[in-house]
């Protein structure tokens, strides 16, 4: 016994002399990130850059050697370059509230725990706290991989002046949550549509004969749950965390692969190539047989990808539509720029929404 207390002695005394080096290491980087802020103020230039981020990631996966995964080394640099930047200059993220939705995950998943989340009560609301400089960036949903499209999202990028920056996918699980961590006295469910949406089969399986309720969100409906043992939330973890519920059943959602895509948005331009980059535009076409066609083919003629088409409806125009567009590459790039240039010949209005690098997959 004595031997391997001595053993497990000296691993500890080890452990205790790298975390010094961390320590230290920490330190250093910290004092490399305040320099680099101080550059940018002086430039000018936009404190949270997406780009140089992925391009970290990327780097610490290439050279990574284990036996930490890839999975687990990110969301430990996520936190690392997270409390990093907030000694550039502490940022406010404009999200759905209250705390506990999605929403409020995926800003945790892009800017980690060291910002201030603004919760609000619509995603309108992200875009005017943003446009109004009451928050530095904004994160919003735009689609989700069994409901489709964020109306609401898209409606506002229209006449919006801001600049998609980043997107998020964010793996989507649904948990049936209650006070007691029981379903024996549930009369009613409540979520947002879009959550009850995606349980649709699940509940109707589950608990048939149970009232469903629509709620402004995913944390109004736990709020409720936390306030009443007849009420059962669906959301996530964290709504769980944050309210004191216990979760009756995980995973309840109808397709196991659930993603939602959110968009982080800001006031400061496009940036900078990232080498793996999405670029989002708006546009209405004539009225007219033959215009959507001419409006897409310059994006096939210039080997352009395209990775999404939704339409909308104009308000206050009858049966006129403006047209979403996601497409591989950034405006920068040059087959990009020849087939945009060629479209906006074709077209009554052509926006660019913003260039940015593509999400990472989910850990």
């Amino acid at each position: 016994m004595a031997h391997k207390k001595t053993s497990l002695d000296a691993l500890r005394t080890q452990i205790d002399r790298i975390d010094e080096k961390l320590l230290d290491l920490l330190n250093q980087r910290a004092r490399l990130v305040i320099q680099v802020g101080e550059q940018k103020r002086h430039s000018k230039a936009s404190i949270y850059v997406p780009s140089r981020e992925k391009h970290i990631f990327e780097r610490l996966a290439r050279v990574n050697r284990g036996p930490l995964t890839a999975e687990r080394i990110r969301p430990i640099f996520r936190e690392i370059i997270s409390v990093c930047l907030s000694l550039e200059q502490p940022l406010r993220i404009a999200c759905l509230g209250p705390l506990g939705t999605f929403s409020h995950q995926a800003v945790l998943e892009q800017f980690g725990t060291r910002t201030t989340v603004v919760p609000v009560e619509s995603f309108s609301e992200v875009f005017d706290e943003v446009e109004h400089q009451r928050a530095d960036y904004g994160v919003v949903p735009v689609e989700n991989s069994i409901e489709g499209v964020v109306a609401a999202t898209l409606d506002r990028f229209v006449d919006s002046p801001l600049t998609i920056k980043a997107e998020v996918l964010l793996r989507v699980e649904q948990c049936l949550l209650t006070r007691s961590g029981s379903a024996a006295r549930l009369k009613r469910i409540v979520s947002h549509p879009q959550s009850l949406g995606q349980c649709r089969q699940w509940l109707q399986k589950h608990y048939p004969g149970v009232e469903q309720i629509e709620a402004g969100s995913n944390s109004q409906a736990a709020q409720q749950a936390a306030k009443d043992l007849r009420v059962a939330a669906i959301a996530g973890r964290i709504a769980a965390q944050l309210y004191g519920l216990r979760i009756v059943a995980p995973n309840i959602q109808d397709h196991a692969h659930n993603y939602t895509r959110f968009l982080i948005l800001g006031r400061d331009g496009i940036g900078h190539p990232s080498g793996d980059d999405k670029t989002s535009i708006v546009l209405s076409a004539p009225h007219e047989a033959g215009a959507l066609y001419r409006v897409l083919k310059p994006f096939a003629d210039n080997g352009v990808s395209l990775c999404n088409i939704e339409s909308r409806p104009i308000k206050g125009r009858q049966w006129e539509y403006v047209f979403f567009i996601d497409m591989v590459g950034h405006v920068e790039d040059e087959r990009v720029t020849r087939a945009l240039r060629a479209v906006n010949s074709s077209c009554l209005f052509c926006k660019v929404l913003g260039s940015y690098p593509a999400a990472m997959r989910p850990c």
